[in-house]
C-alpha cells in the first residue's frame, strides 16, 4: 500500500454540509477492515473524554489498527472522588488495546516510547493536553485532529459550549492537521450541521462526536485513495472558545432572558451555570425565556412554587427555569425543590 501524501496542490478541501451520520453496530476486532475498504492504517490514538469514544470505535470498525491509546492520567471524580477510568481508557480496555498515560507527553522518555511504536499517523480527539512539535511529527503521515467547530471559527477547549452560548445557528466538525500553534492547522475535511435552539452542550456534543467519527474514517479514507486536499486557515478569520470555568458559567442576570437561556444551555451539563439564591449556590437547567416586562431589578426571583416552578427577572424579559442543582443535591425538578 502506497503512503498517503499529506500534502497537495492547494485545491479546496472537501465541504460535505449537512451529512446524516448512521453508527454501524456491526462488531469488528482491532486490525479487521470491512469487506471492499482495504484500508489498515496503524494509527496512535490520543483522546480522554466521551467526545473521543465513537472516533475510536470507528477507527477499528473501518479495519485501522489502533496500535495504542494515550489518555490522560486517571483521576478522582464524583461527590466521594473515587479515582475512575475515563471513558476513553474504558473503551480502549474492552477491546483490548495498549493504554499509555504519561503525565509528561511531550518528556524525552515517553517520545521515546511513541518513537517505538511506529504509528504511521496520531489521530487526537480531545486529549485535552499540548503537544509538542516533535511529538506532532513523530508519525510517517503526521498528527490530525478532530475539532467541533468550523474552523477558523470557534478555536480552543470549548467550541461547542461557545457556539450556544454565542447564539450560533450551525456549526460542525473539522479535520485539521495539527501544528504547533493552536487548532491553527490546514484544513483536511469538513462537515457543518444545524442545531436546534433548545440544544444543550452535552446533546450537541453527543450528535457532534458522531459526526466527527464519520468525518474521521472517511478522511483517512480520501487519504489513502488518492492527494486529500489541504487549505490553509484563514487566520484573520479566527475566534477563540476557551473552556469554561465555574466563575465564567455564574450567570450576570444583567443580560437579557434569550442570552441567559442560552449560558445555561451551552454549560449544560458542565460546568453548569450558577447562581446564587437565598444565599446558597444553585445550579440552572431547562430555561425557557419569556418576553415579557420583568417590572424588577435583575435577579430578582419572580416566581418560586411548587405548582409553576421558578422565575427570574432579567436585563430584558423573564427567564423560566425547569430544573436546579442545588448545593450538595442531584439535579431536580425546579417545583419538587420548591416544595
Amino acid at each position: 500500500m502506497p503512503p498517503a501524501r499529506v500534502r497537495s496542490s492547494g485545491r479546496n478541501p472537501v465541504f460535505r454540509p449537512d451529512q446524516s451520520v448512521e453508527e454501524e453496530n456491526a462488531p469488528c476486532q482491532v486490525g479487521q477492515g470491512k469487506p471492499g475498504r482495504g484500508i489498515h492504517v496503524k494509527v496512535l490514538f490520543w483522546g480522554t473524554p466521551d467526545f473521543a469514544v465513537p472516533s475510536l470505535r470507528a477507527l477499528q470498525e473501518e479495519g485501522h489498527l489502533v496500535i495504542a491509546v494515550v489518555t490522560q492520567p486517571d483521576r478522582p471524580a464524583g461527590r466521594g472522588r473515587t479515582v475512575r477510568k475515563g471513558p476513553v481508557k474504558q473503551e480502549a480496555d474492552d477491546e483490548g488495546i495498549p493504554v499509555l498515560q504519561p503525565d509528561d507527553p511531550n518528556s524525552p522518555e515517553f517520545v521515546a516510547t511513541l518513537r517505538d511504536l511506529g504509528a504511521e499517523i496520531s489521530v487526537v480527539v480531545a486529549y485535552g493536553r499540548i503537544l509538542s512539535e516533535e511529538v506532532i511529527n513523530l508519525p510517517e503521515r503526521g498528527t490530525i485532529n478532530v475539532h467541533a467547530s468550523l474552523l477558523p471559527g470557534l478555536r480552543g477547549a470549548g467550541p461547542i459550549n461557545w457556539a450556544i452560548i454565542r447564539g450560533h445557528e450551525n456549526t460542525g466538525v473539522t479535520i485539521m492537521r495539527v501544528v504547533p500553534e493552536l487548532d491553527a492547522g490546514p484544513i483536511l475535511y469538513r462537515v457543518e450541521t444545524r442545531f436546534q435552539d433548545e440544544i444543550t452542550a452535552g446533546e450537541l456534543a453527543e450528535r457532534l462526536a458522531e459526526v466527527g467519527a464519520t468525518a474521521l474514517v472517511e478522511s483517512l479514507a480520501q487519504m489513502e485513495a488518492s492527494d486529500l486536499p489541504e487549505t490553509e486557515q484563514d487566520h484573520e478569520k479566527a475566534t477563540y472558545a476557551p473552556k469554561l470555568s465555574r466563575e465564567t458559567a455564574r450567570l450576570d442576570w444583567s443580560l437579557d432572558a434569550e442570552q441567559l437561556g442560552r449560558w445555561i444551555r451551552g454549560c449544560d451539563p458542565l460546568p453548569a451555570a450558577w447562581t446564587m439564591l437565598d444565599g446558597a449556590q444553585v445550579q440552572l437547567f431547562g430555561p425557557t425565556p419569556l418576553d415579557v416586562p420583568a417590572e424588577a431589578d435583575p435577579g430578582t426571583v419572580l416566581r418560586a412554587d411548587s405548582k409553576r416552578g421558578l422565575a427570574v427577572a432579567t436585563g430584558r424579559g423573564v427567564l423560566e427555569v425547569a430544573e436546579v442543582r442545588p448545593e450538595g443535591r442531584s439535579r431536580m425538578d425546579a417545583t419538587a425543590w420548591i416544595s
